[in-house]
């Protein structure tokens, strides 16, 4: 039960989640009652209480209703019993999909995705955030207007209900020409706030400053990680999704160089196409890093399947390649023979508990021997001619021999690997 302005009680809204049992090739490694068991933590991030689950075997999704008619009218008769408020999916419906359920089932039916996207709504902060979760928000109502002019005649948020959030700032008349005109404006303002990111990106690799990156499945531990390692104020809850947008620091470690650790948004199952799309110039940031930490929760008993969702996640964005340290977190919930286990599985990885500040030591050192992988030792002969490298060298890498000879100045210098490319063609012109 939660109270409203006026101190009048409202009762907190209450959901039947629904998912389908289908053979071994459609389920990716998740079960129907494993996936049902996230769908429920998303629900409650959402702030809706779950009140039953059902779930149909079938051979596939039936194309009209997803769990086929007979088992739909079960639930409409389940919900004149229990009286939830909704009924959720464990997979993005077809538009057609939704309306005939709700034809059936006298209350709102919604999916995984929608939910997913009423949590990014409720965590989004800064305005490219709540930019990129409007866009969203929108290019998933757009094939779904038919039949809902009036139910979808106000931008999301206006009423502030569960999974009814949104920016909340503009109402909008919901048909096709105004949603498009919408997203057409949303899409401008990401690609003039891109273009500022594009440019501090520039500005950090001018630096020289190496990025390392947190990534992983949502609520491995990747902003407690960040808190730990940079000592920032970056969100931690044990919450799905508790931050949205991309953090950077400075991280000073007591041995070693200077890093920038960036945090970003955490991946899940099943990972609405839109928000992958929507959020994509935040998620470049993996593909601007020169390190990647992926950030495992080693408690969890669908840890692998974790990782593949992540894994996938990298490659669509054209990060699959980048040197990434696997970073175990939570160990302390670990058995140690299934931990050893995991290391040996995963040769270079790590294991920590960033909460309770185990380990990290280790970790950093693992970090500055993954950047210095990426750096090469480089002796060269600057002429006098050419001495402003010899401050450039400096400012960008870590001298470790100089020498004033008679044809010019003598470095021995360890620079980051295109740095040094950079110096050698300049000293051959």
């Amino acid at each position: 039960m939660t109270m409203n302005e006026t101190g009048v009680r409202d009762r907190q809204a209450t959901a039947l989640l629904v998912g389908l049992e289908l053979p071994a090739t459609y389920r990716d490694g998740w079960s129907a009652a494993e996936s049902l068991d996230e769908l429920a933590r998303l629900v409650d991030t959402a702030g809706a209480a779950v009140v039953g689950r059902e779930v149909q075997s079938r051979p596939s999704p039936d194309v009209a209703t997803y769990i086929g008619r007979g088992k739909a009218e079960e639930i409409e008769l389940l919900r004149r019993q229990l009286e939830f408020d909704f009924v959720i999916f464990d997979d993005e419906l077809t538009p057609v999909q939704q309306r005939n359920l709700e034809k059936i089932i006298d209350c709102q039916v919604l999916d995984r995705t929608a939910v997913i996207l009423d949590i990014f709504a409720l965590r989004a902060r800064t305005r490219e955030a709540k930019l990129q979760v409007e866009l969203a928000q929108l290019g998933y109502r757009l094939p779904r207007l038919t039949g809902k002019g009036i139910e979808l005649s106000r931008q999301a948020g206006s009423a502030g209900t569960v999974f009814n959030r949104g920016p909340g700032e503009t109402k909008l008349e919901v048909d096709r020409r105004r949603i498009r005109d919408r997203m057409a404006t949303l899409k401008r303002e990401l690609e003039e706030i891109k273009a500022h990111r594009d440019r501090m990106r520039a500005d950090r690799r001018a630096s020289a400053v190496p990025v390392v990156a947190l990534t992983g499945y949502t609520n491995a531990g990747k902003s407690t990680l960040h808190r730990a390692l940079a000592g920032s104020d970056v969100l931690a809850e044990d919450r799905l999704f508790a931050t949205l947008d991309a953090t950077t620091r400075r991280v000073e470690p007591a041995e070693g160089e200077p890093y920038l650790l960036v945090d970003t948004v955490g991946f899940i199952h099943n990972l609405p196409h839109q928000l992958v799309a929507a959020f994509r110039s935040t998620l470049e940031e993996v593909n601007q890093a020169d390190l990647l930490l992926h950030v495992v929760d080693a408690s969890h008993p669908k840890r692998a399947e974790q990782m593949a969702t992540v894994n996938r996640v990298l490659e669509e964005l054209g990060a699959g390649d980048k040197p990434t340290l696997v970073v175990y977190n939570k160990v302390d919930r670990v058995d140690p023979a299934e931990l050893d286990h995991l290391l040996h599985r995963t040769p270079g990885a790590v294991a920590v508990a960033a909460a309770l500040g185990q380990n990290l030591d280790g970790l950093q050192a693992a970090i500055q021997q993954a950047l210095r992988d990426r750096r090469e030792v480089l002796e060269a002969l600057i002429p006098y001619a050419q001495s402003s490298w010899v401050a450039w060298v400096h400012e960008r890498g870590r001298v470790l021999a100089e020498e004033h000879r008679e044809e010019g100045t003598y470095v021995k210098v360890e620079l980051e690997k295109s740095l040094a490319g950079r110096l050698r063609s300049a000293l051959e012109k």
